[in-house]
This record gives C-alpha cells, sequence and structure tokens, in this order.
C-alpha cells in the first residue's frame, strides 16, 4: 500500500465532520483565490436574498415543508 491509500484509509474512517474539514481544506489549497471568489459570491447571493425577504418579494418555506421535500427527492423517503 502507498502512503497516499494509507492516509485515504485512515481519513475515511473519521467521523464526518472531520472529514468535511479535511475535504474543505484540501480544496481550498487547490486554488486559494477561487476559494475567494466562491465566498464573495455566496456573501453576495445571501445579501440579495435577505434583501429580497426583506421587500417581501421573495417567499419562505417553513423548514418542516422543506425537510420532508429533501428526504423525499433526495433520499426517497
Amino acid at each position: 500500500m502507498n502512503d497516499v491509500t494509507t492516509l485515504l484509509e485512515q481519513v475515511l474512517n473519521l467521523p464526518e465532520h472531520d472529514r468535511a474539514e479535511i475535504a474543505n481544506r484540501l480544496l481550498e489549497s487547490l486554488d486559494p483565490e477561487a476559494q475567494r471568489d466562491v465566498d464573495q459570491a455566496w456573501a453576495e447571493e445571501i445579501e440579495r436574498r435577505c434583501a429580497a425577504v426583506d421587500a417581501g418579494t421573495l417567499a419562505t418555506c417553513d423548514w418542516k415543508d422543506v425537510r420532508a421535500r429533501i428526504e423525499r427527492d433526495i433520499f426517497g423517503r
């Protein structure tokens, strides 16, 4: 087994939140400038959506309904 395979096996045995943190840091290490662009785009989208909610031009959904839709569409429950 090579070092990458061994490391991957160890990482895959970590809890989900640790794996997510590692994945995030690896992605950031590939192109930190791209991550800044993504962060900026999300910040702008959040501001746009908040303004739309405040203006009453964006409908919101109840979490119970959203969760049911996610479970149905993604998890088939």
